[in-house]
C-alpha cells in the first residue's frame, strides 16, 4: 500500500483514489501511457466534437468503479469461511489490476483497424500483460511470478472466481458503467446517465458471481435503457458510421496499393508495413496510436494515387459519405445496380460505396444475463420481472445503410455527361431511404 493515497481528479467520478503501489506503477508504464493517445470513441468526435476523451481516462474510471465495488463488498459481504459465496478481499488486487488494464491492448482507431488488419484487442491485452518484454509485465511480476497470468485470465474470462470476472466483464460491469457515463458526458448528451451509486449499493456477491437486490431493479432498468439509447443515438450515429467507412476504405486502399507494390515509400509505409504483411510484432503494434495514423493520413493527402489522396482528405477534413437506409422489403433496386450507377459517374465503387448495419450489437439484451435476488434468496432473471427490459430481450433492433459519395446528390457537382446516371440514382431515394 502507498503511505499516502494518490488522487486523480475526474469529471465523471470526481476523484479516483490510488492506494496500491502496483496500480500507480502500472499507470506510469509506457504501455498504459500510450492509451492517452487513443480516443475512446474513435470517429465519433466527427459527430460530437467533445468526444475527445481517451482510453486512458476510461481505464482509470473502470479501475475506480471496481475499487468502490471491492470496498462495498468487503464492508457488507465479507467472507467468513471458504466457499460461503461471499467476498474474499484477497481478490482485490487482481480485480483492480484487471480493471485498470482491460483495454490496454486497444490499437489506433481500434475497431476499424482490427477489421482491416485482423488484430484483436483482447488478445493483444493479454499479450501485453504476459509478455516479459513489457513494462506492465515487469510491474505485475513484482507482485508474484504468476500474477501476470492471473490478471490475463480475468481478461480471458477463465479466472476461477466468477465474481472477479463479472465485475470486469458482464452485462452490468465496471467497464460498461464507466463508458456509458463518460461517453455521455463528453458527447454533451444525457442518454447514458443512470444512478451509479444506487446500482453499486444493490450489487452483492454470491457463489455464481454477482447479483443485484430486487429492491434496486428500477436502477438496473434505467441502466439498460440508458445503454440502449446510447447505442441508438451516439454509437450508431450515421455520420460516425460514415467516417468509419471512410477510415476503413482509406486503410484498405493503402493495403491494396502496398500489395501491388504501388504504395509510396515514407513514414506511413514504414509504420504500417508489418500490418500490410500481417507479420507484426508486439513492438510494432505498440508503436501505433491515433496520432501516428493521422500522420500517415496527412502524408497520403499528397499521394499520387487519386483514391488514397481523396480518402485521406475526406477523413482529415471531415467530408463524410452520404447514407440511406435500406431493407429487402423497400428496395426496388439492388445495391449492385446502385453501385454500378456510382461507378458510371466516375467513382470506383469498391471504395466509394459500402454497407454498414447495426443489428445484433452490444446493446442487445439476452436472457440470463442479470440476476436479481429475492427476499427469500431466490434468483430471478431481470427480463422475467421487468416489462421494460422484457421488451428489449432478444429483439434484433437496428438498421442497414448504404454509403455513397455525397456528390451524387449535389446538382452543381454533376457533370452533364453523367446526368442520366445521377437522375436514375436519385429516382431510388426518398426520405433518406432507398425505395
Amino acid at each position: 500500500m502507498l503511505e499516502r493515497e494518490k488522487v486523480l481528479r475526474d469529471p465523471v467520478h470526481d476523484h479516483i483514489y490510488i492506494q496500491h503501489q502496483v496500480i500507480l506503477d502500472l499507470i506510469n508504464t509506457k504501455e498504459f501511457q500510450r492509451l492517452r493517445r487513443i480516443k475512446q470513441l474513435g470517429t465519433t468526435s466527427s459527430t460530437f466534437h467533445g468526444a475527445e476523451h481517451s482510453r486512458f481516462s476510461h481505464s482509470v474510471g473502470v479501475y475506480e468503479i471496481t475499487r468502490r465495488i471491492c470496498d462495498l463488498f468487503e464492508r457488507n459481504y465479507p467472507s467468513k469461511e471458504p466457499s460461503d459465496g461471499l467476498w474474499d478481499d484477497s481478490e482485490r488486487l487482481v480485480s483492480l489490476c484487471a480493471a485498470l488494464l482491460h483495454d490496454v491492448g486497444h490499437g489506433a482507431y481500434s475497431h476499424t483497424f482490427e477489421h482491416i488488419f485482423s488484430t484483436n484487442h483482447e488478445e493483444m491485452t493479454q499479450k501485453i500483460i504476459t509478455d516479459q518484454s513489457t513494462e506492465i509485465n515487469a510491474v505485475l511480476r513484482e507482485v508474484s511470478p504468476a500474477f501476470p497470468e492471473k490478471v490475463a485470465s480475468v481478461i480471458n474470462k477463465t479466472y476461477p472466481n466468477p465474481q472477479v470476472v463479472q465485475m470486469i466483464s458482464s452485462k452490468l460491469d465496471a467497464d460498461r458503467m464507466d463508458y456509458l457515463l463518460r461517453d455521455s458526458y463528453f458527447t454533451g448528451t444525457h442518454y447514458g446517465t443512470f444512478d451509479l451509486t444506487r446500482i453499486l449499493r444493490v450489487m452483492r456477491p454470491y457463489e455464481g458471481g454477482i447479483v443485484f437486490d430486487k429492491t434496486g431493479m428500477h436502477a438496473v432498468e434505467d441502466y439498460i435503457i440508458s445503454r440502449f439509447q446510447m447505442y441508438q443515438q451516439i454509437y450508431f450515429h450515421p455520420v460516425s458510421r460514415s467516417m468509419e467507412v471512410i477510415l476503413s476504405h482509406l486503410l484498405k486502399r493503402a493495403k491494396d496499393l502496398y500489395l501491388k507494390n504501388e504504395l509510396e515509400d515514407g513514414f506511413a509505409k514504414n509504420y504500417l508495413e508489418p500490418f500490410f504483411n500481417e507479420e507484426f510484432t508486439l513492438e510494432d503494434y505498440l508503436r501505433l496510436d491515433d496520432g501516428v495514423l493521422n500522420t500517415c493520413f496527412e502524408s497520403w493527402r499528397y499521394s499520387k494515387d487519386r483514391i488514397l489522396k481523396d480518402f485521406a482528405i475526406r477523413f482529415l477534413d471531415r467530408h463524410p459519405l452520404k447514407s440511406m437506409l435500406y431493407d429487402s422489403n423497400t428496395a426496388s433496386i439492388s445495391l449492385d445496380n446502385l453501385k454500378e450507377l456510382v461507378s458510371n459517374c466516375g467513382y470506383n465503387a469498391d471504395y466509394y460505396t459500402g454497407t454498414n448495419n447495426s443489428f445484433d450489437l452490444p446493446y442487445k439484451y439476452d436472457k440470463a444475463n442479470i440476476k436479481l435476488l429475492e427476499k427469500n434468496g431466490d434468483l430471478v432473471e431481470l427480463s422475467n420481472v421487468s416489462a421494460l427490459v422484457g421488451a428489449l430481450t432478444n429483439k434484433s433492433l437496428g438498421d442497414e445503410r448504404f454509403f455513397f459519395p455525397k456528390e451524387m446528390l449535389e446538382e452543381e457537382s454533376q457533370s452533364e455527361i453523367f446526368k442520366c446516371y445521377y437522375d436514375e440514382f436519385l429516382k431510388h431515394l426518398k426520405n433518406d431511404r432507398i425505395i
